[in-house]
């Protein structure tokens, strides 16, 4: 399917109300850690969608070739095993990259592999491959705290909050968006979107579309925001998080 480029990302450039980066009409490549998950398959649907160019990371030959079927490049390896020069090789030249892998509190050494040096390791290989802009699917980290959630789950939350800090203590335009609850629920389109939310629940649709339309506005960058259900239509409330910079 042939696509036609209305205009790349160019992060230098501020997007104003005639520009065509302001209606979302600006492609992109992206390369997202964690594609064949729920919210990372979510996002290349939701990429793909807009005409971007989709990439990412699997473990297995027949997950490349499933991907390829549906228009992406699928690089194999395991995370926990890439050197950082590996991992900066299969991100090449893409405009940006989003990590949205994760153990979801499973045993600790899973947790600390992919939670914790998985985003470690990515920082560096962003920095090499000379991608600046980097977003991290995090959690809010109130999140079932009034539950006993036992030891892996803590563990998982304590790496979370790691990771958190390391990428925002980074000199890249990195982004974290923190979602709540995470539900199989169809999306809304609408969400609430804040430095600050309510911990409630999000579908994971809403998450992924949030995300996609956060990569596609260069104003917001560098900022943590949460994200739970709410009422404001995404584009919108991606619109109100802008930041002059």
């Amino acid at each position: 399917m042939a696509i036609e480029l209305l205009g790349r990302y160019d992060p230098g450039k501020t997007a104003t109300a005639s520009t065509p980066e302001t209606k979302g009409a600006f492609t992109m490549d992206v390369f997202i850690m964690g594609i064949t998950g729920k919210i990372g398959g979510l996002l290349a649907q939701e990429l793909l969608s807009r005409g971007d160019g989709v990439q990412g990371l699997v473990r297995r030959d027949e997950q490349r070739a499933d991907l390829a079927a549906r228009g992406v490049k699928a690089t194999v390896g395991d995370l926990a095993d890439l050197s950082v020069e590996a991992l900066a090789a299969a991100f090449g030249d893409v405009d940006a990259i989003v990590f949205a892998a994760g153990s979801n509190g499973g045993s600790m050494e899973t947790t600390k592999a992919i939670d914790g040096d998985g985003v470690t390791k990515t920082i560096e290989a962003s920095r090499r491959a000379g991608v600046d802009r980097l977003a991290l699917v995090s959690v809010l980290p109130e999140s079932w705290r009034e539950r006993d959630l036992g030891d892996e789950v803590e563990y998982y939350f304590a790496v979370k909050k790691q990771a958190d800090i390391a990428l925002s203590r980074s000199d890249l335009d990195w982004l974290i968006l923190r979602p709540s609850l995470l539900v199989e629920d169809p999306g809304t389109g609408t969400v609430s979107l804040g430095p600050a939310e309510f911990h409630g629940q999000v579908a994971r649709a809403d998450v992924a579309g949030a995300l996609a339309e956060l990569l596609h506005e260069p104003l917001i960058g560098r900022q943590i925001l949460e994200l739970n259900a709410g009422p404001t239509p995404i584009r919108d409330a991606v619109k109100a998080n802008v930041r002059r910079r």
